[in-house]
C-alpha cells in the first residue's frame, strides 16, 4: 500500500506560510499586528518573520515532489506521508498563536475587567493559543472533518507532546528545594498524593476506564494541564480523555478564581495563608497567580508564597508519573496475580518521562542556566551595564515620590536603590516588586523601578530557546490532539470526570483551608 497521497495540499500549505512571512515581513500586515498588540509591543513578529519562512520553503518542496513525483511503497513512503498532516496542524498553531489567540485577547479587553479580580475574561477562562488549538482541532474534526492526506500526520502529534515533555524538565532546578518551606513540602506532598489517590480510588468506584482515572488523578492531583500532558501516554489515555480532564481543570481552576479570594476574606486571612491554600488548593499555575493577585493586589507577598506551593507540585510530577506508571500496568495486567515492579520500570516505562527526569537532573547541574534559575529567571546584580543602571533624572523623581511609600520594608529597598542605583538583593527586587504592583509612587516611577527590574532579572538564553520550542511543540500536539476529539466520543464519556474532579477538588479545597488556618501563620 502506497500512504503518500499524490495531490497539491501540501505545496499549497507551502504557499500559505510563505504569503504569511511575506505579508508580515514587507510590512503589509503591520496596520493588523498594531490592531492585534493593543497598544503594546506585537511579541511575535520574530517568529513571523523566521518560521513561516524556513518551513512554508520545506512544504513547498516536498509538496512539489508529492505531487508531482513518483511513490512506491516502503518505509520512506509511510513516514513521508506523514508531513503533509504535520504541516497542516503546525499552520493552524500558527493562525492560532499568532491572530486568532490575539484577536480573542483584544475583544475580551474591550469588554472591561470582570468584577473586583482585575482580569479580563480571556485570562479568567484561559483562552490562550493552547486552549484554543484543542478548540481549533475540535471544530476542524467535527464540521469540516481531518483530510485523508492529513491523517498519518494528525496521529503525528501526540510525538510533539512527548518532546516538549522532556524539554518541560529543563525549566526547573533542584536548587528551588532550598527556597521551599518544609510545611509546604509536608502540605503538597499528602495533598498530591491524597488527589491522586482519592481520584483513582473514585475512578475504579465509578467504573471509569484506568486511562481516565490516571489521566485524571494527574491533572487534579499535581499541576493542571502540564501534569496531564505528561501523564497521558503512561496510562495510554484517548484523546478525548485528556480533553475531559483538560475541561475539568479549567472549569475548576476559572472558579476557583472567584471563590478563593472571597472566602480568604471572609476568614480574614493574612497573605501568607492566602498563598498557601491558593498554591495547594488550586490546580493551574496562571490561575495560582490570578487568585493570589486578586486576593493582594497592591502586592506580590501572596503570590510569592502562592508560588513556593506551585514549584513543590511540579518537582513532584516525576514521582506521580512513576506510580501511575506502576498501578496502571498492574490495573490493566490483573488476570496476574502479580506484577514485577522492576520489570514494569525498565520495560513499560515511558523513555520521554525519563527524558524529563534527564533533563531535569542536568538542568540542576546549572549546564542550561545558573543553578538557581526557575523557569530559565534568575538574579544577578553583578554585571549591570551603566546603561540599565538609574540615571539621575530617575534618582530624582523616585525621592521626590519616596514619601508615599508607606511600608519600612518597601523604604528600605528603595533606599537601597537610590543609593547604589541598582537593586541590592533578591529579597530587595521581591519587595519593589510588590511596591510596583501597589502603584503608590505613580506611573512614572512605577516605570522605572520596573526597568531597575528588568535589569538584574535575566532570562538564560538556552532556557528561552527550550521555551521556544516547548511552546511550539504543545500548540502542535494539542491542535493535533484536538484533532482527534469527535463529538460522538465525547458522548459516549459521559460526564463522570467533571463529577470525580468536582468531589476531589472540593475535598482538597476544604481541608487544605483547615490545614492552613490551624497551622499556617505569618512565615512558611
Amino acid at each position: 500500500m502506497v500512504y503518500t497521497k499524490k495531490g497539491p495540499a501540501l505545496f499549497i500549505i507551502g504557499v500559505i506560510m510563505l504569503a504569511i512571512w511575506y505579508l508580515a515581513d514587507s510590512g503589509m500586515l503591520a496596520g493588523y499586528i498594531e490592531h492585534l498588540a493593543a497598544g503594546k509591543k506585537y511579541k511575535y513578529s520574530h517568529e513571523l518573520t523566521t518560521i513561516p519562512l524556513y518551513f512554508g520553503i520545506v512544504a513547498l518542496v516536498i509538496g512539489a515532489w508529492q505531487w508531482f513525483g513518483t511513490h512506491r511503497e516502503g518505509h520512506w513512503d509511510y513516514y513521508s506521508s506523514t508531513i503533509a498532516g504535520g504541516m497542516f496542524i503546525l499552520l493552524i498553531a500558527m493562525l492560532v498563536r499568532w491572530f486568532i489567540a490575539p484577536e480573542i485577547a483584544v475583544i475580551s479587553m474591550s469588554m472591561g475587567k470582570v468584577g473586583d479580580t482585575g482580569k479580563y475574561i480571556h485570562k479568567l477562562l484561559g483562552l490562550n493559543y493552547v486552549v484554543l488549538g484543542i478548540v481549533t482541532g475540535i471544530i476542524i474534526v467535527n464540521v469540516f472533518k481531518v483530510p485523508e492526506w492529513a491523517q498519518n500526520g494528525v496521529r503525528l502529534s501526540r510525538l510533539g507532546l512527548k518532546t516538549g515533555v522532556i524539554l518541560l524538565g529543563t525549566l526547573y532546578s533542584a536548587a528551588e528545594l532550598t527556597n521551599l518551606g518544609g510545611l509546604s513540602i509536608i502540605m503538597i506532598g499528602f495533598f498530591v498524593l491524597g488527589s491522586v489517590g482519592m481520584t483513582l480510588w473514585l475512578g475504579s468506584r465509578m467504573k471509569v476506564p484506568n486511562s481516565m482515572g490516571g489521566v485524571l488523578s494527574a491533572g487534579m492531583g499535581v499541576c493542571g494541564v502540564s501534569a496531564t500532558v505528561a501523564a497521558a501516554p503512561v496510562v495510554q489515555a484517548k484523546s478525548v480523555e485528556i480533553a475531559y480532564t483538560i475541561g475539568t481543570i479549567l472549569i475548576w481552576g476559572v472558579g476557583c478564581m472567584f471563590i478563593f479570594p472571597i472566602i480568604g476574606n471572609l476568614f480574614g486571612m493574612s497573605y501568607v495563608q492566602f498563598g498557601a491554600w491558593a498554591g495547594t488548593g488550586i490546580l493551574n499555575s496562571a490561575q495560582v497567580a490570578g487568585a493570589a493577585l486578586a486576593y493582594q493586589p497592591d502586592g506580590i507577598e501572596t503570590l510569592k508564597v502562592a508560588e513556593i506551593f506551585n514549584i513543590t507540585r511540579v518537582l513532584v510530577l516525576p514521582i506521580i508519573v512513576l506510580w501511575l506508571a506502576v498501578w496502571y500496568v498492574k490495573r490493566e495486567e490483573s488476570v496476574t496475580e502479580s506484577v514485577n515492579v522492576g520489570q514494569v520500570i525498565f520495560a513499560k516505562f515511558p523513555v520521554f518521562v525519563l527524558g524529563f527526569i534527564l533533563m531535569f537532573a542536568l538542568s540542576t547541574t546549572g549546564i542550561f542556566a545558573p543553578a538557581q534559575h526557575y523557569k530559565g529567571k534568575y538574579f544577578d546584580n553583578t554585571n549591570v551595564p551603566a546603561s540599565k543602571m538609574l540615571t539621575d533624572e530617575e534618582v530624582s523623581i523616585l525621592r521626590a515620590n519616596a514619601g508615599k511609600v508607606q511600608r519600612a520594608d518597601r523604604k528600605a529597598a528603595l533606599e537601597r536603590l537610590l543609593e547604589g542605583r541598582k537593586i541590592a538583593s533578591r529579597e530587595d527586587d521581591a519587595t519593589l516588586r510588590g511596591l510596583i504592583n501597589a502603584k503608590v509612587m505613580g506611573k512614572e516611577s512605577g516605570k522605572i523601578l520596573k526597568k531597575a527590574h528588568k535589569a538584574v532579572r535575566h532570562t538564560a538564553k538556552k532556557i528561552k530557546a527550550f521555551r521556544q520550542w516547548i511552546t511550539w511543540l504543545f500548540a502542535f500536539g494539542l491542535v493535533g490532539l484536538g484533532m482527534q476529539i469527535t463529538v460522538s466520543s465525547m458522548k459516549q464519556a459521559g460526564g463522570q470526570p467533571a463529577i470525580i474532579g468536582g468531589i476531589v477538588g472540593l475535598t482538597k479545597a476544604v481541608l487544605s483551608l483547615i490545614v492552613v488556618i490551624m497551622l499556617v501563620s505569618e512565615t512558611v
